[in-house]
């Protein structure tokens, strides 16, 4: 896909670039990504997986205004004649730097603004892992439905998870999801 920033008020998401190997490695590396698919084992792996990405996908790293990378998310599996996508990778990666900052909340505003806007998408729809409690709270707290769930779909940590299947509409979005990030996006731009 094309290069493409995306540009919010607190956060700037910026294409993603195998010089971003080290740091997104570690971020896959960490304790908070242990739900989420297996990293590769080295900062080379890393940065083939970033090269070889389809054209299908936008991946971004999530960058404060002051230009420190904090987290990696992507817009996968963009399908322009079902008008549908995946928000997906979505990973804070420095917790400590977005502290008091609506980083996640605006990341993936823009990432909806984009979908929904500029691509023109009807859907974006995703799974979680079962086990993965803190992803699934996010995933209903940004206004997604819960549609189903795939039995024993991830073997993950030596164990069978489900995937919870979650979806929401372009219209759901506008009538839900905006409305409440704006209320973070204020709130945050009064704390300043």
């Amino acid at each position: 896909m094309a290069d493409i920033t995306l540009r919010g008020e607190f956060v700037t998401l910026r294409p993603l670039a195998v010089d971003d190997a080290a740091v997104t490695l570690g971020w896959r590396q960490s304790a908070r990504a242990a739900n989420l698919n297996a990293a590769p084992r080295s900062v080379q792996q890393q940065a083939k997986w970033i090269a070889t990405r389809p054209d299908s996908e936008y991946n971004f790293v999530i960058e404060l205004k002051d230009g420190r990378p904090v987290g990696m998310v992507s817009l996968t599996a963009v399908d322009t004649i079902h008008r549908r996508a995946e928000p997906g990778r979505f990973l804070i990666g420095d917790e400590e730097a977005v502290r008091g900052v609506p980083a996640a909340v605006e990341a993936m505003k823009l990432i909806y603004e984009f979908a929904f806007g500029k691509l023109g998408l009807q859907r974006v729809h995703g799974a979680v892992a079962s086990d993965n409690s803190l992803m699934i709270k996010w995933q209903k707290f940004m206004g997604l439905t819960e549609e189903g769930r795939l039995r024993n779909h991830y073997f993950i940590n030596g164990k069978f998870q489900d995937a919870v299947v979650f979806g929401m509409l372009a219209e759901e979005y506008r009538a839900r999801t905006e409305p409440k990030m704006e209320v973070f996006i204020k709130a945050a731009r009064k704390a300043q």
